[in-house]
């Protein structure tokens, strides 16, 4: 939320977004956000409408949606983090005891419109992250007269830097693995069209305090979408971690290349690569571009960890390495070898995995799809648009190859044609996009129990609380997605009871389970039942 470089060195207290626990004790009022239930609204009817009598609640006008009283689902406890524009506390949702970290933003701190726009993109980069592994996962979005609420995954195990700071130094190999996942996450972010622009250790947390926690990336508040050939040129970032071509004003995602290389000079002595008093002396050391290998421990450390250094650093963006090029260097390579198969992007992951869904539940995608807010669905709104580049409301296949091998993913023909056939709904031989948002939002979306409960609604004509082999044909129909395949065969390979029927649980199973093999099912034989 604008530049953070202004108040001083100590980023850390400038930000305040941990949002895992410290010592601070300090109780607080914060905010919150529901997590989904655990139970199916009854399938009878919907709720009433309220009466005439009852005020609808006023429209928050930083998030564009009703206003909602944290406080009614989650009580709040301490503090966890203190910045420039958040409060982040440990939360306790009422109903389930399950805590998570909520990050309040007063609104009064929001003093222009580019404030607003800045916790706007927050929300929506973290929707547009969500159910990636290594990113710390926004679970709700409350607004209230005070402030903007985010609820997010609890990151208990403290945050990288502390582990840094513990041990010192790490040793190559440890280093090694860890830029490896630190790397994989930023690629992720590349492929999906964003850019992070605030990369430090402070902003990987560990999900608990195990040897071998998880990895998380938080704080996407200074985090921008962006296009291929997109520059920027607000300075932003945190000082030891900033670029120099982000002081020259005119950069793109080469800048989060260039953080993690002071991360891995870091990791490997313990102190950054360009230090001074001060923040312009800082900046002044970051221009300069000097780096330090001759003062211990590095002419113990080995000479590929150097020279992945280097380029890494390199003062020229156009030369630095790229996410790809770095998990290929022979210093970072699992087991000293390069991997067999390229780098999966998190898009062609989405796309491999809604290839191997059956018809039934595409449909029901079709359907969640059309529920998605304008900020959950944003980030894929940018990505469509960076991929049909003749801007003609629809992909070709052309335009899929070369949209993906942008983001460093490289495939033969096949592979394209299969991706292509999967997302392509109607068959057309191109993808529009409503089945560009179907094929790639992420499964994650599936679990919202709202969501569920509406694509159930569809299918289930007749609200008899089960869908039927005619009612999911009719869908099939309307949907123009009826390949031909028994009815039968698709519901038996939901159908848990073998009652020729799909209830609530059924549905919501099959729409949760991660992959569905298309053609496959688990035959049942009647009499061993």
């Amino acid at each position: 939320m604008g530049n953070c470089c202004s108040g001083g060195t100590n980023d850390t207290e400038d930000k305040g977004e941990s949002n895992q626990p410290t010592n601070n004790n300090n109780g607080g009022g914060g905010g919150g956000t529901t997590a989904p239930a655990t139970t199916p609204p009854p399938s009878s009817k919907p709720n009433h409408p309220p009466s005439k009598h009852s005020k609808p609640p006023a429209i928050g006008p930083v998030l564009g949606r009703p206003m909602e009283d944290v406080k009614s689902t989650y009580s709040m406890g301490k503090e966890l983090g203190r910045g420039q524009f958040g409060v982040t506390h440990l939360c306790t949702h009422k109903s389930t005891g399950k805590q998570y970290a909520c990050k309040t933003i007063a609104k009064r701190k929001l003093v222009n419109k580019e404030d607003i726009e800045d916790v706007k993109r927050e929300v929506q980069i973290m929707h547009h992250l969500s159910g990636q592994p290594n990113i710390v996962e926004l679970v709700n979005v409350y607004e209230d007269k005070q402030s903007v609420h985010l609820v997010m995954e609890l990151c208990a195990g403290g945050e990288l830097f502390d582990r840094i700071i513990a041990k010192g130094h790490y040793t190559e190999r440890a280093a090694a693995s860890l830029l490896r996942t630190i790397v994989q996450i930023v690629h992720t972010f590349h492929s999906m069209g964003v850019i992070h622009r605030d990369l430090k250790p402070e902003n990987f947390l560990l999900l608990n305090k195990d040897e071998n926690a998880p990895l998380k990336a938080t704080d996407f508040g200074l985090s921008v979408f962006y296009k291929q050939g997109e520059m920027f040129k607000d300075i932003v970032g945190s000082a030891y971690y900033i670029a120099p071509e982000v002081l020259k004003r005119k950069y793109g995602p080469e800048v989060d290349i260039w953080s993690i290389g002071v991360m891995l000079y870091i990791l490997l002595c313990g102190v950054p690569p360009f230090w001074a008093e001060s923040e312009n002396g800082i900046f002044n050391a970051i221009l300069r571009g000097h780096i330090d290998f001759t003062s211990d421990p590095w002419p113990s450390i080995s000479p590929a960890a150097k020279d992945l250094v280097r380029k890494m650093l390199h003062s020229d963006p156009r030369q630095r390495l790229t996410s790809y090029e770095v998990l290929n260097h022979p210093w970072i390579k699992e087991d000293g070898e390069a991997p067999d198969t390229p780098l999966d992007n998190a898009v062609l992951n989405r796309l491999k995995q809604f290839r191997a869904m059956n018809q039934f539940k595409k449909v029901a995608l079709r359907v969640i799809a059309g529920c998605l807010s304008e900020e959950e669905i944003m980030g894929l709104k940018q990505m469509f648009k960076g991929m049909d580049t003749d801007n003609s409301g629809t992909i070709t296949i052309e335009e899929l190859k070369q949209g993906l091998a942008k983001q460093g993913t490289k495939l033969t023909e096949q592979e394209v044609k299969q991706l292509m056939e999967a997302a392509d709904a109607d068959g057309n031989g191109t993808i529009d996009y409503d089945e560009f948002i179907t094929a790639t939002m992420h499964m994650n979306r599936m679990n919202k129990e709202d969501h569920l409960y509406t694509a159930f609604q569809y299918f289930d004509k007749d609200n008899s609380g089960y869908i039927t082999i005619e009612e999911l044909e009719q869908a099939l129909v309307e949907f123009n997605m009826n390949d031909g395949r028994d009815m039968k065969e698709i519901i038996s390979e939901v159908d848990a009871d073998n009652d020729g029927r799909i209830n609530y649980d059924e549905f919501a199973a099959m729409m949760n389970k991660g992959t569905l093999e298309v053609g496959t099912k688990k035959r049942r034989d009647p009499t061993l039942l």
